[in-house]
């Protein structure tokens, strides 16, 4: 059964810093493709990143330059590293793996406000 847990998140100032994890079991974490999704107050969910399972990455437009992505296959942890924070930003942020995508977390709530 696939879980992942979010955490990390919480309240910073514009052009703040802050590192999410998550932690993924049930499956074999270092085959797979995973990729963080946003979800801020009355919009739709928004891929934010994505690293394969070779560790390429990839970026919306809204997030290239100040967050990072990454994979540590032996904690079976993917980060994402969100420098010069904006408002903008605000929202629950989740993990998704491609091994099953229904399957998500409960979220981390990152709020940039002043």
């Amino acid at each position: 059964q696939v879980q992942l847990v979010e955490s990390g998140g919480g309240l910073v100032q514009p052009g703040g810093s802050l590192r999410l994890s998550c932690l993924a079991s049930g499956f074999i974490f270092s085959g797979y493709y995973m990729s963080w999704v946003r979800q801020a107050p009355g919009k739709e969910r928004e891929w934010v990143a994505g690293i394969s399972s070779g560790s390429r990455t990839y970026y919306a437009d809204s997030v290239r330059g100040r967050f990072t992505i990454s994979r540590d296959n032996a904690k079976n942890t993917v980060y994402l590293q969100m420098n010069s924070l904006k408002p903008e930003d605000t929202a629950v942020y989740y993990c998704n793996s491609n091994r099953a995508p229904s399957n998500w977390g409960q979220g981390t709530q990152v709020t940039v406000s002043s």
